[in-house]
């Protein structure tokens, strides 16, 4: 009998562990090649952050259906909608306004072939979001459009991505360059993609 309360209290004793750690893992599926790092992951993340909450990411990953505009992120005077993929509806397409090329001038809309939001089946919003909850959505295929963590570090590079560092005149850039903020972003990832814990 003793022996197997031993054992029962053995088995008891690993379940727990292993719960235990299960808490500590990555939110991601990241490469087990990768260096997981807690610590280093979530400072990285810091900066990830400060980005994506900038008015250069948060305008057009608003929380409704409407793009924010400008540094304080007032609804977008001409009130487009997102439409179905993201890039207006009716006339009110995004690419009238948000040509290919820029325009010159204090305030013209930024320019990019492919101007849009996110789909309505994939919003991304980054508006109100903690960091925590921002750095799950990221990292979760279901809310990331579908991206591995591959896909996730080339999405630094998207051409939409980096024109937040060149919106034309008027508009206050992102609070780190594009190369401080691709070399958090594959940081944090490459780390292991943790979330920050939320207070």
């Amino acid at each position: 009998m003793k022996k197997y309360i031993i054992v029962l209290a053995g088995i008891v004793t690993i379940v727990a562990l292993l719960s235990f750690s299960l808490k500590d893992q990555p939110i991601s599926d990241a490469n087990d090649s990768f260096h997981k790092d807690s610590i280093a992951s979530v400072n990285a993340f810091k900066d990830v952050y400060k980005v994506l909450i900038s008015p250069r990411c948060m305008n057009c990953h608003p929380s409704g259906d409407v793009p924010l505009q400008g540094d304080d992120s007032h609804l977008h005077t001409m009130l487009p909608q997102r439409g179905k993929d993201g890039k207006g509806i009716n006339s009110m397409k995004c690419g009238n306004c948000h040509q290919a090329t820029p325009m010159e001038g204090l305030n013209q809309p930024p320019a990019h072939p492919d101007w849009h939001l996110p789909p309505a089946d994939m919003k991304m919003v980054f508006e109100g979001k903690t960091p925590g909850q921002l750095a799950k959505q990221l990292v979760n295929p279901k809310t990331n459009g579908g991206k591995t963590m591959k896909q996730l570090m080339e999405h630094a590079d998207d051409g939409l991505v980096k024109i937040g560092w060149d919106m034309g005149e008027g508009r206050t850039a992102p609070p780190i360059s594009h190369a401080e903020f691709k070399k958090a972003w594959i940081r944090w990832i490459e780390t292991g993609a943790y979330a920050p814990k939320d207070k």
